[in-house]
C-alpha cells in the first residue's frame, strides 16, 4: 500500500494546489482503513486545519467524504464516501485488473463449480467489485457494482467479524437488521454473538439469510505484510447442489486463492492515474 500524498509545495499554481490536495485527502483517507479526525489529516498531511475544513466540506458536499458516526450519533472522524467508492470501483475495472481478477477467479471456479466473487465494503454495504459465474442454469444473477447488506451476506458478516468492537458496535447500531429470509439474524444481541464466533473461524457464512435456497461463505483477502483486509472472496450456492459444510470444506482451496488475489489489489492500487 503506496503512502498517501503530502500536501503540494507553497510553489503550486492555486488550482494544481486543490487538486493535490483533495486527492492527498483521498489517499490519506484510503490508505487509514478508519476514519480520521480533521487533527489527524492536518498534522498528516501538513495542511492548516481552516484550508483543510474547507477542502473537507467541498469533498464532503459532491460525496467524497463522509462523517461517520458512533453508535451515539457523535462524529468518529471523517472517511471516504459513496463518490469515493463508484472512483474506486471504475478504476479497479480497468483492463489489467479485470484480466487478471477474472483468470483467478474463474480457476476457482472451474475448480468448485460455483459462482465467485471479490467484494469490498463499502460504508454500511458490500460492493461487488468483480465476478465469475458459473456455467449451471440454476444460479443468483448478481453483477459487479452492486450492493448487498452486511448483516445477512458472506461477505458482509465476514467485513463485520473482522472489526474492533467499537468500529462493530458502532456498526450494528446503524444498521437496519432487514429480514430478508426466515433465517436471517435480525437481533443484534444474536448477530453480534455469530460474528464473534465467525472471527474465531475467520470465514463470513451465509445459511439461506439473504436468499432463500442460497448459501455462502467468504473468505478475507489481506494485506500480506499488515494484515489488513483489503477485501473478501466469497462462493455461494444453491442448496439443490450444494450444503454450507460443502462449501466450507472448499475453504483452505478459497484461502489460497485470496492469496493469489491480493497482490492484484496492491497493483491496482499502487498504479497512477490517468
Amino acid at each position: 500500500m503506496r503512502e498517501p500524498a503530502s500536501a503540494p509545495p507553497d510553489g503550486a499554481p492555486a488550482d494544481d494546489a486543490r487538486v493535490l490536495r483533495a486527492l492527498a485527502v483521498l489517499e490519506a483517507l484510503a490508505s487509514a482503513g478508519q476514519p480520521s479526525t480533521l487533527s489527524q489529516l492536518a498534522a498528516r498531511l501538513h495542511i492548516p486545519k481552516a484550508t483543510l475544513l474547507r477542502l473537507i466540506e467541498s469533498l464532503e458536499t459532491r460525496g467524497y467524504v463522509i462523517h461517520m458516526p458512533d453508535s451515539r450519533g457523535h462524529d468518529r472522524g471523517i472517511a471516504l464516501g459513496p463518490r469515493a467508492a463508484q472512483l474506486a470501483l471504475a478504476t479497479l475495472s480497468n483492463n489489467a485488473f479485470t484480466r487478471g481478477c477474472r483468470t483467478v477467479l474463474r480457476t476457482l471456479v472451474d475448480v468448485l463449480g460455483e459462482t465467485c466473487n471479490l467484494t469490498a465494503l463499502d460504508g454500511d454495504t458490500v460492493l461487488y467489485v468483480e465476478r465469475v459465474e458459473t456455467t449451471e442454469p440454476l444460479r443468483l444473477e448478481m453483477r459487479p457494482g452492486m450492493r448487498v447488506p452486511l448483516h445477512c451476506t458472506a461477505s458482509g458478516k465476514l467485513f463485520l467479524s473482522q472489526m474492533n468492537a467499537l468500529e462493530r458496535n458502532a456498526m450494528l447500531a446503524r444498521l437496519t437488521l432487514k429480514k430478508m429470509t426466515y433465517r436471517t439474524l435480525t437481533d443484534a444481541q444474536l448477530l453480534a454473538a455469530e460474528l464473534d464466533r465467525l472471527a474465531a473461524r475467520g470465514v463470513g457464512i451465509d445459511n439461506e439469510e439473504f436468499v432463500r435456497g442460497m448459501v455462502a461463505v467468504a473468505v478475507p483477502v489481506k494485506d500480506a505484510t499488515s494484515g489488513r483486509v483489503l477485501a473478501a472472496l466469497a462462493v455461494h450456492a444453491p442448496t439443490a447442489r450444494a450444503t454450507l459444510n460443502d462449501l466450507l470444506d472448499a475453504v483452505p482451496k478459497m484461502r489460497d486463492t485470496a492469496a493469489r488475489l491480493a497482490p492484484l489489489l496492491h497493483a491496482a492500487d499502487a498504479a497512477p492515474p490517468g
